[in-house]
């Protein structure tokens, strides 16, 4: 089984990042400027994020990853379908163009074959006699 490379626009996990975050039984460290929860003045409290702590979560395969292949090949084939009757047509009329530009030369040189072939005929028959 061959791996798969996703497509470009789909993010992918270059690095592990470690769990550095504490465990539940003990308070996170507070910064300088954070007032501790019981000494906080009463009304909503929006807690300061340490980003530093986040880890980025992994990238799950889409699910639309299979269907999307199948509708790339699906449109390739119509248009393959679509471009080879297209360059059918068009070489059809290049090929008309060029035959009926041809045709005058070609009977010129036909009668002129065509009259040597008699002209030398009828010589043989002359001397023959």
């Amino acid at each position: 089984m061959s791996a798969r490379l996703p497509p470009s626009f789909v993010p992918t996990l270059t690095e592990v990042v470690p769990d550095t975050r504490p465990s539940p039984a003990t308070p996170p460290p507070l910064a300088g400027d954070q007032i501790p929860l019981e000494t906080a003045p009463r009304g909503r409290i929006e807690p300061a994020l340490d980003t530093s702590r986040v880890a980025e979560p992994a990238v799950t395969p889409s699910p639309w990853a299979g269907l999307e292949d199948q509708l790339v090949q699906r449109v390739l084939q119509r248009v393959d379908v679509a471009l080879e009757r297209r360059l059918h047509e068009a070489l059809a009329d290049v090929i008309a163009t060029q035959t009926r530009s041809l045709l005058p030369g070609l009977r010129e040189r036909i009668e002129l074959v065509v009259r040597r072939a008699i002209n030398d005929a009828v010589a043989q028959e002359m001397d023959g006699r």
